[in-house]
């Protein structure tokens, strides 16, 4: 199949892709005689994955280890599970961070009118450090 069908059955954009290549992610495909692109089946799969993990918040270098970790016929699911397990806490600090920042908010908009006089708006006095 040639790059576009690749991106079709995928839904990864065509620059993707070609970016994809360029990071060694996707293997290098092989070329016809007038310099198309040529990819197989194998290439819709790590695709894929490479799609769905990034869904999953992980980065392309976190990506590439897992690929790795994959390629290893005679490892186990270990370290797989250690790098979920490694992002899934990632998420979770960041969530605890954003719930922090989202009752800090929330807190500045409840206690602000939303009308009056600006030296007297509590978001201001907050952010400047006098509340």
């Amino acid at each position: 199949m040639n790059i576009g069908q690749l991106s079709r059955r995928t839904g990864v954009p065509i620059d993707t892709v070609r970016y994809y290549e360029k990071q060694h992610l996707l293997p290098a495909p092989t070329r016809s005689a007038s310099g198309y692109r040529h990819y197989e089946a194998d290439d819709v799969l790590r695709l894929t994955f490479i799609r769905r993990a990034k869904v999953l918040g992980f980065t392309l270098e976190e990506i590439r280890d897992l690929l790795a970790l994959s390629r290893n016929d005679s490892g186990d699911m270990a370290g797989i599970r250690a790098a979920a397990a490694d992002k899934l806490a990632d998420v979770e600090r960041r969530l605890a961070e954003l719930t922090r920042v989202r009752d800090g908010l929330r807190t500045l908009v409840d206690a602000c009118p939303g009308h009056g006089a600006l030296d007297q708006c509590p978001i201001l006095s907050a952010l400047g450090g006098e509340a």
